[in-house]
């Protein structure tokens, strides 16, 4: 491996994407057809000086919202932006964000809760923990999000995949408010020294890029406990559905109750739980 691979790698990307690629015009006199350091510097808002330190070595520190912004300038796929952010930790000798005083992170409900959520069914219902994991689910919710992608992964998280899978922008009409409430949640809800949450916000501040890291950035936003969603089911159809959130405090977590807000999104919920008519009601109206 390169003494130098964090550098190695923007240069490389830097040499391979073309002027026409980031909107630029190709102009005359090019000895290559990538983009010089100056375009790249002005379409990451950072200084050439800069990152020409960053490609020759000479500052292996770079912000979490610095690599972002030159993967955005550089159009990674999510792949290549995971790529970025390890060879920029090898490049600082490893991940120190996690210490041993570090409070645990919760990965499993209680018996009570999870007894609970099987009351609850066929209502879609998990149990979230402090970094949007989920970590406990009805099979209603199962149904719900299912299809959708959100349980792919080993360890399914809210926020990656809002941020991370396509298809979380087909899914969700108002993917733009939906992203500003889940960041509004994980910026008041946790401490801003938990290390679990750095980690996770400089993950995404890479893969996900501006949308995140100026989200992540303001805290204009406060989250709320209840609220409206739709979602266009690949299954179902277009719901419209009502949330609450209750706050289990001494386990970092909190519980998230999906309703139909209307009588189509209540029999659409009841196919998909191969259910008659009638097993859920519709409780208000999504405004």
């Amino acid at each position: 491996m390169s003494h130098n691979e964090l550098g190695t790698f923007l240069r490389t990307w830097r040499e391979a994407v073309t002027p026409a690629e980031v909107g630029l015009p190709a102009g005359p006199r090019r000895r290559t057809p990538g983009l010089r350091r100056a375009e790249l510097a002005t379409l990451a808002g950072v200084s050439v000086e800069y990152l020409t330190r960053l490609e020759q070595g000479r500052d292996r520190n770079p912000s979490a919202q610095v690599l972002g912004a030159l993967a955005d300038a550089l159009n990674l796929s999510l792949r290549d932006r995971l790529l970025l952010r390890r060879v920029t930790k090898e490049a600082e000798g490893g991940d120190p964000l996690l210490c041993p005083a570090a409070p645990p992170l919760s990965s499993a409900a209680r018996p009570t809760v999870r007894a609970v959520l099987d009351r609850l069914e066929p209502a879609p219902a998990a149990v979230v923990n402090r970094v949007g994991d989920v970590i406990a689910r009805t099979d209603g919710y199962a149904r719900l999000f299912g299809p959708i992608g959100l349980l792919d992964a080993e360890r399914p998280n809210l926020l990656r995949h809002l941020f991370t899978d396509p298809r979380a922008r087909t899914a969700y009409p108002d993917w733009s408010g939906v992203a500003d409430e889940l960041v509004a949640r994980l910026r008041h809800a946790v401490p801003l020294r938990d290390p679990h949450l750095a980690e996770l916000a400089e993950e995404l501040m890479v893969t996900a890029g501006a949308e995140f890291a100026d989200r992540y950035e303001a805290l204009t936003v406060a989250p709320r406990s209840v609220g409206s969603q739709r979602v266009e089911h690949p299954e179902a159809g277009p719901l419209r559905l009502l949330y609450e959130t209750l706050a289990l405090p001494d386990d970092g977590q909190h519980m998230v109750v999906h309703l139909p807000a209307d009588g189509a999104t209540a029999a659409a919920l009841d196919r998909l739980d191969g259910r008659r008519p009638g097993a859920l009601r519709a409780v208000g109206r999504a405004g």
